[in-house]
């Protein structure tokens, strides 16, 4: 699996290789900041960004198109449509088990590298527990005709995976498909702008090809830390939901760069990442629901106290503010006829600075996500 990242032009490269000395808090902040396309607005296609990241959380369709807006220089959503809809990039489960967006060619590397997760996901739910003794070769090979076929949601999948099984509950057959085979959710599903069930095929009767044969997780480890490091082994872990990287990790020592967290825990490091200046200005961002900056470190306390980390979790979706690059609120937008309105709900009061600048940040997500509207409100929510 090749590595892939925006040109240096567009990622500026700083370090060398070699042990580094011990990174602060905010050092670690405005690195993750940088790597994630959060410091600046980058002029990056789509297919760039999401590559970069090794995909966006995607279980909420719409979730990208705001993680893009944030990220990119006059991202416009027919951009990711078409994208999608040209099968250039694909709504799928991979790491954590979750739904992602990735590139076509990060599903068909990046599935099997993960088939562990997804695997471990199944064996250890009720689902798996619904199709012990099955012989799952003949479950694949039906459940594969039958998607290849034609397109189907998990519902219809299930019943007619159970006119084969009878005494088989339908919904854990299903469910086992979703982790036993690389499966995408077709258009017009993640579409922006317009709805539709969960529909799924195979990725190879989708994209064409077949998955990576091969797969190894060195370059994936190598891309989760352009993209969100300096991390330990276990941010690593939490990030993909992977486990025992320790021989992994040793392969890949002669080509990484350490450091120390103020803890003392290890950071590894690509040896040219960037490491912006802790005291670099971060401007306000509003992060989508559960974006993955939020949920790929064990140790998050580089963008969100531990205490607001609690607050965070009773948003169900996880629609974070930033300022001054840590998370200090969440974010709602409620469409009513003709108006638009985004409520800010900060953690505790804010500086009339930063009042004032996220109040225009959020006036460009408002008109964004409801576009179409003819009146836009930004308001804040007491503290």
């Amino acid at each position: 699996m090749p590595e892939r990242s925006p040109s240096s032009d567009d990622i500026n490269a700083h370090g060398d290789s070699g042990p580094g000395g011990e990174l602060g808090r905010r050092a670690l902040n405005r690195a993750l900041l940088e790597r994630q396309l959060l410091l600046r607005l980058r002029k990056l296609s789509a297919a760039e960004a999401i590559e970069h990241l090794v995909g966006m959380q995607a279980q909420v369709p719409n979730s990208p198109y705001v993680g893009l807006w944030t990220r990119l220089d006059g991202f416009r959503p027919d951009e990711l449509a078409r994208l999608i809809e040209d099968r250039g990039a694909v709504r799928t489960v991979l790491m954590r088990s979750t739904i992602h967006l990735v590139s076509a060619r990060d599903c068909l590397a990046l599935r099997p590298v993960v088939q562990p997760v997804l695997d471990r996901d199944l064996y250890r739910s009720t689902f798996g527990r619904g199709i012990t003794g099955m012989d799952n070769g003949a479950l694949v090979a039906a459940a594969r005709a039958l998607l290849e076929e034609r397109p189907r949601t998990n519902a219809e999948l299930g019943r007619l995976l159970q006119e084969e099984w009878p005494d088989r509950d339908a919904s854990s057959m299903a469910y086992a498909i979703r982790n036993l085979v690389a499966l995408v959710q077709v258009p017009p599903r993640g579409i922006w702008g317009k709805s539709g069930q969960a529909t799924l095929t195979t990725a190879e009767a989708w994209l064409g090809r077949p998955v990576e044969p091969d797969p190894s997780p060195d370059e994936m480890v190598m891309r989760y830390l352009a993209a969100f490091g300096p991390a330990t082994v276990r941010d690593v872990q939490t990030w993909s939901g992977l486990t025992r990287l320790g021989e992994v990790i040793g392969r890949l020592r002669p080509r990484l760069r350490t450091f120390r967290d103020e803890h003392g825990n290890e950071l590894l490091d690509l040896p040219d990442a960037p490491l912006p200046d802790p005291d670099t200005p971060a401007p306000p961002r509003f992060l989508p629901e559960f974006d993955n900056v939020l949920l790929s470190h064990a140790d998050r306390t580089r963008i969100i106290s531990d205490e607001n980390r609690k607050v965070l979790a009773k948003d169900r979706l996880m629609r974070a503010v930033l300022v001054d690059g840590f998370v200090c609120g969440t974010w709602n937008i409620t469409r009513r006829r003709a108006a638009a309105t985004l409520l800010i709900e900060p953690f505790e009061a804010l500086l009339e600075r930063d009042r004032d600048a996220l109040a225009e940040e959020g006036e460009r997500l408002v008109r964004f996500v409801g576009e179409g509207a003819e009146t836009f409100e930004v308001r804040f929510a007491e503290p």
